[in-house]
């Protein structure tokens, strides 16, 4: 064709390359070698003109692929089937290639109607007008077509339908609604309304299931309503302020927690009698199987505790588990005080604080006297006061003086404002707060011979104790006035819970023959009339390492609005106690676990 150099017209140059690029797999190394010779003339070409265009003379394929006048139309394109298939084959089976390169690779001789034709309209793509200019040499040309650019794969049937959640995976555990939450709500289908101030089930109209994934809208709206921006903007503390929007502790901001405004609060009381070994379990002390939901608060006061404080209020995080911290705890010698809360109302409290009173002539000596903690929620300021008083049956105007000396000395509050200035009153501690729950070991005894409490006790029928309230000191002194003013107990419906015989439910059998004696007492005070509502008021008959028995009260507590101006707690608590607890509690379960899995495989099955 140019093999002397001569000129030839461009037009020829391009469709004689075109030629031989569409019949490259059937054509000898021959043909390659003149398809390389015609390059070289284009080159040529260009080099004669180098100002000129040479995208006016891009070589071009034909509308149809000629055919050699040598062979047959038919026995040619049976040829380049044939080729392409056992090449197909043969870049699928390759194992130094891929797949993907196949489908780069350019079908050489695409069959007449194919979707080539169709959609290149007679001109190159970008993406082929590369290639041709990379094309350098025939050995390349050769190593090239060998691969085959495979079809693109259509699918057989209809494409599954897409999930309701577009969320990624990470992000769907993330929002996933916790079980506990899920049980509350098949209690609240089975029972219908809950206490919305002991439980979750203010949240259950929003609430949607954890079964598989939950949507990104239900996962927003599952536990806390979701924020604006706006209100992101314009949120700030309106200090001095009940009733403001964007207040944090005000009435929009309460409503939304505590709809009808009242926690559950749970009090223990128990003299522990200074033992080092503790309770294996107590589930029985915090969590009675009784309680239909745990509480808001849990408040635990102990008189004569264990050795170890730290060990015992490990012992207390891990009963309750994660749902808890602990707010404060403070000691006073053997009394011990804790406050657990639930973590999702840590940032409405305020800074807790303590003080304590020693009874004793000596201060030094700390068996008796008081230990109080007080704090604010929103609104409503909260006063906790275990206390021992002094021990001995007819010793109750000793316990009088221990109860003056108390709520005069007791310095509370310090930090946090009061909550009701006018009615307060520097000799009582307990007019400077909204609720006081007062408990301990107060030692008043049944002023009655042993062997007539025994035989009261003896013929009790059913949860009547009215016979033996008819000596009991306490409720007598209270009636006077001359005691805990104001103050009121929930009625007693549990036997006396002193004195014991340790690990049995027999009381004192020695030779002193101590008196049964209700001892162990729960009081509360409110600044307004039916702000504490009784739920529960029993004893613990379970716990019985100690020569008392642990009384229970569960108490359902009004709270109000509060103002910004109180020094937050701002989610401070004792997170090394946090995790330590909840690490004894994940080994527990595993070695329960293990404990069960050993069980039941040596179990010895036989086959009749």
């Amino acid at each position: 064709m140019a093999d002397n150099g001569e000129d030839i017209p461009l037009h020829q140059a391009c469709k004689g390359e075109s030629i031989l690029n569409t019949n490259r797999q059937i054509k000898t190394s021959e043909d390659a070698t003149t398809s390389c010779k015609n390059t070289n003339v284009a080159l040529k070409i260009a080099a004669r003109d180098p100002e000129g265009d040479l995208s006016l003379y891009q070589p071009r394929p034909p509308t149809q692929p000629r055919w050699p006048k040598t062979s047959k139309k038919g026995s040619v394109e049976r040829t380049v089937r044939t080729r392409r298939l056992r090449n197909s084959q043969e870049s699928l089976s390759d194992p130094t290639g891929s797949s993907t390169d196949s489908l780069k690779e350019d079908l050489t001789v695409p069959t007449p109607g194919s979707q080539v034709f169709r959609t290149r309209d007679n001109s190159l793509s970008d993406y082929e007008r590369g290639r041709h200019s990379q094309q350098s040499s025939p050995k390349d040309h050769r190593v090239k077509s060998s691969k085959l650019r495979l079809s693109p794969l259509q699918p057989t049937g209809p494409l599954p339908a897409l999930e309701m959640s577009f969320e990624s995976a990470n992000l769907r555990a993330a929002n996933r609604i916790d079980r506990d939450c899920l049980d509350y709500a098949l209690l609240a289908n089975k029972k219908g309304k809950l206490h919305r101030n002991l439980s979750d089930s203010r949240l259950l109209g929003n609430m949607g299931s954890d079964s598989a994934s939950v949507s990104s809208m239900k996962s927003t709206y599952s536990v806390l309503s979701p924020i604006k921006p706006k209100d992101v903007r314009n949120r700030s503390f309106l200090e001095g302020s009940l009733l403001g929007t964007g207040a944090l502790l005000g009435a929009e901001e309460l409503d939304r927690y505590f709809p009808d405004r009242s926690v559950g609060v749970y009090v223990a009381t128990w003299n522990m009698q200074g033992e080092k070994a503790l309770p294996t379990n107590l589930d029985d002390l915090l969590l009675p199987a009784d309680c239909e939901v745990a509480q808001d608060f849990y408040i635990i006061g102990v008189q004569e505790g264990c050795p170890d404080r730290r060990e015992w209020e490990i012992r207390l995080q891990e009963t309750l588990g994660p749902h808890y911290i602990l707010l404060y705890g403070a000691s006073h010698g053997v009394l011990y005080l804790t406050v657990f809360v639930r973590r999702d109302f840590i940032w409405f409290c305020s800074e807790a604080e303590h003080a304590t009173v020693t009874t004793r002539i000596i201060s030094q000596i700390k068996t008796k006297g008081a230990l109080g903690i007080a704090f604010t929620f929103f609104g409503t300021s909260f006063l906790f006061i275990t206390s021992h008083f002094t021990s001995g049956d007819a010793k109750v105007y000793e316990r009088i003086l221990d109860y003056n000396k108390i709520v005069e000395a007791l310095n509370l509050p310090k930090g946090l404002p009061d909550a009701n200035p006018f009615h307060s009153r520097p000799s009582d501690v307990t007019t400077r707060f909204d609720q006081i729950f007062w408990f301990g070991d107060f030692n008043f005894r049944l002023s009655k011979a042993r062997v007539d409490v025994d035989a009261i006790i003896s013929g009790i029928m059913g949860e009547d104790m009215g016979p033996l309230f008819e000596h009991d000191q306490l409720s007598n002194v209270m009636k006077d006035g001359s005691i805990f003013e104001g103050f009121q107990e929930a009625p007693i419906h549990f036997l006396p819970t002193y004195k014991f015989d340790i690990g049995c439910d027999i009381y004192d059998s020695t030779s002193k023959q101590r008196t049964p004696s209700y001892t162990d007492r729960i009081l509360f005070k409110s600044r307004y009339v039916e702000d504490i509502k009784v739920i529960k008021y029993t004893s613990c008959s379970n716990i019985k390492t100690s020569d008392h028995r642990p009384v229970i009260g569960v108490f359902q507590v009004k709270i109000k609005p509060g103002r910004d101006d109180i020094p937050l707690c701002a989610g401070k608590f004792d997170r090394g106690l946090y995790l330590e607890g909840i690490r004894r509690r994940i080994t527990r379960e595993l070695k329960m676990r293990e404990a069960m899995k050993n069980q039941s495989s040596s179990t010895i099955c036989t086959v009749s």
